[in-house]
């Protein structure tokens, strides 16, 4: 684990933006900038970080974390279904295929838990026993495994907007998708997430559930897109303390980036209103929860220089 004064010093030089016309038309997403010039896409890892469909602030080393996370698991799922890869010129860069994305994000649920409203456990805190198509047993407790995991589609809200959970039946009556494409899309979702579960298992950890993108290729061809089991799109908990925290209805020792959501809903910020202002020291340790996951998650370790994220970029680029 790199040192925290290493973060620290990384503070100033987060990746806000990019402003690179060289690299083709622009789109901003909450946290990737990306640029389509032909048949490529560049997609850029800002260190921005988004919770309850805001962007809330810059996090150190962030966006690294999460093109570094994504390559292992692009690498570790290919046989399973394509992805965009082309080739990663930058540690926070991923030059992909261009494809059009579908109109939706396949979550799958191994868990019932989450504090967000599209979360399984918030719907089922409410009285909601039939959520996205999947009817919901009485008695169950929060964090507790399901019995196998369940799909919950959502759509892709526009900035500022949420997203929203809906069933297989709803996404067919209000996107432009084929019964035959969704099913395509879930069957492969379900298969990426066994294989994270089986991955991150060997390294002490729950894969809790995560999110999946894909788009068509030029040719036709549905394959991944966007990342794969980072801390953005996916909660990860430690499983040697699974069992004992659930039992004494502790919440779970977690990695991922609900520790900031957390400190927000904490403040009263879920989504609406004004953002609390993030001290550094609530940065730093979200950076290192997001460093460490990298580290728990792929066996490997994270390195990382401090610097200008933005002049080592362009240089990688050639631009």
């Amino acid at each position: 684990m790199i040192p925290t004064d290493q973060i620290q010093a990384q503070l100033p030089f987060c990746l806000e933006e990019t402003d690179f016309p060289t690299l083709g038309e622009k789109y901003i997403g909450k946290v990737r900038d990306n640029y389509t010039s032909g048949d490529k896409r560049y997609l850029i890892s800002s260190d921005r970080l988004s919770a309850f469909d805001r962007v809330i602030c810059t996090i150190p080393f962030k966006g690294q974390v999460l093109t570094q996370m994504a390559k292992f698991w692009f690498e570790q799922t290919k046989d399973i279904i394509g992805n965009h890869v082309i080739s990663y010129p930058d540690p926070q860069v991923c030059v992909g295929v261009q494809c059009t994305p579908l109109p939706i994000e396949m979550v799958v649920r191994g868990y019932i838990t989450g504090v967000t409203s599209t979360s399984a456990w918030f719907n089922y805190e409410k009285g909601v026993r039939n959520f996205c198509g999947n009817v919901l047993p009485e008695g169950l407790k929060k964090n507790q495994k399901f019995d196998k995991p369940i799909l919950t589609p959502s759509t892709k809200a526009e900035h500022g907007d949420h997203d929203e959970s809906v069933s297989r039946e709803e996404i067919l009556k209000r996107t432009s998708l084929t019964p035959e494409q969704y099913d395509f899309i879930a069957d492969a979702s379900l298969k990426l997430y066994n294989r994270g579960v089986e991955i991150a298992a060997k390294q002490g950890i729950i894969l809790v559930d995560t999110k999946y993108e894909f788009g068509l290729t030029p040719t036709g061809e549905i394959v991944l897109i966007d990342e794969i089991h980072t801390p953005d799109s996916s909660r990860f908990w430690f499983a040697d303390e699974y069992e004992k925290r659930f039992a004494s209805g502790e919440e779970q020792k977690k990695i991922d980036k609900e520790y900031l959501r957390e400190w927000l809903a904490e403040r009263g910020f879920t989504g609406d209103g004004e953002i609390p202002v993030i001290p550094d020291e609530i940065k730093v340790e979200t950076a290192r929860r997001y460093i460490e996951a990298y580290e728990l998650v792929t066996g490997q370790k994270f390195e990382a220089e401090v610097g200008d994220v933005t002049e080592r970029i362009k240089k990688n680029l050639g631009i």
